[in-house]
């Protein structure tokens, strides 16, 4: 440990030692710099989907890239919802955002052709942030339209996502992307770009019932882009149970998560997101568990102990599972060198 170097934080009032969340990225950076990604790999992009609203998707994205960056990684948030929910955890808010400058919405127009005019920084160090706005429905129009008429030429409206962050992948190390509820050509071309996918499920009848939909029109999508020479494989597909009622949701819910737990097998992560008031207030506030302090109160404390304890094995897991992609993106330079 390189005493003098590093950055020591302050003492507070209490005499405990405080550090900004720079300084915690810089010690992680420096700890943990086997978890980093290595020379020759490329960010990897994770895109949250799901058919419906309010199964913690926005919130769920949000953490994962507050958690993935306090372990030192560069983070790219891109809101591809034109409701703006993921834009306005961070502070912006979204009607005020000019779509024809810092959203994807330039992209899908075919006015420009990279990512980089619309990054912004954030008030949390290490992620940036490409906003959205309402103005983003138009987009749901501009890619057919475009489809329609620039096929000769090439075109392929499920890949303008894909190649808009060819230039961003190499400069952050992971690249999250929030989609809007419906698989719209905006949510096809965020799953297009991505190496991984993110499903929170709440364990309810009718969140199950949509998955199912969901997943059936993909696939369905997935067989007509094989048949135009388009193939897609993942580094992973994890389906994660969000808004878990903790406190006995009833033989009603523990039949659900069996129902998931058989379709979606090895894809349903060991983990548990706990619907808490903790989490309902840091939405409120603008923010997720990683932005809120606990009070005096100990069932305060308890409770957002409880909802950031199951984040961070969503944050741990995922980490995993990127160190693992970046590891099969280098295997072949190694080889060449070893060569």
């Amino acid at each position: 440990m390189r005493k003098g170097i590093l950055p020591p934080g302050s003492l507070n009032a209490g005499g405990r030692r405080e550090m900004s969340v720079s300084d915690v990225r810089t010690w992680s950076r420096e700890l943990r710099a086997e978890y980093m990604r290595p020379a020759g790999a490329e960010a990897l992009v994770c895109a949250t989907c799901n058919f419906k609203g309010g199964v913690a998707k926005t919130t769920t994205t949000m953490a994962l890239a507050q958690g993935l960056s306090l372990r030192g990684h560069r983070v790219l948030a891109i809101d591809c919802d034109p409701q703006g929910s993921f834009t306005t955890l961070f502070g912006v808010v979204p009607e005020i955002v000019d779509a024809e400058t810092t959203t994807i919405l330039p992209l899908c127009l075919g006015d420009q052709d990279s990512i980089e005019y619309a990054i912004q920084p954030t008030y949390w160090n290490g992620i940036d942030l490409v906003p959205a706005t309402p103005a983003l429905y138009s987009a749901e129009f501009a890619l057919p339209g475009r489809q329609r008429n620039e096929a000769g030429k090439g075109f392929q409206f499920w890949n303008v996502l894909h190649y808009g962050i060819e230039k961003a992948r190499q400069e952050y190390d992971i690249i999250l992307i929030d989609t809007p509820p419906s698989l719209s050509y905006v949510t096809i071309n965020a799953m297009m770009a991505a190496d991984g996918l993110l499903m929170p499920l709440p364990p309810s009848n009718l969140d199950f019932a949509s998955s199912v939909q969901f997943w059936g029109l993909f696939h369905e999508l997935g067989k007509e882009l094989t048949q135009l020479g388009r193939t897609k494989e993942y580094a992973f597909v994890d389906v994660l149970l969000s808004k878990v009622d903790m406190k006995g949701g009833g033989g009603a819910t523990e039949e659900v998560r069996k129902w998931i737990a058989s379709a979606y097998g090895d894809s349903v992560l060991p983990i548990t997101i706990p619907k808490t008031a903790a989490a309902d207030a840091a939405s409120a506030e603008f923010g997720s568990v990683y932005d809120m302090r606990p009070s005096t109160s100990t069932a305060h404390r308890t409770t957002i102990k409880r909802a950031l304890d199951a984040y961070e094995q969503l944050v741990e897991t995922v980490e995993q599972q990127i160190i693992g992609a970046w590891a099969r993106q280098v295997q072949p330079l190694q080889l060449q060198e070893a060569a």
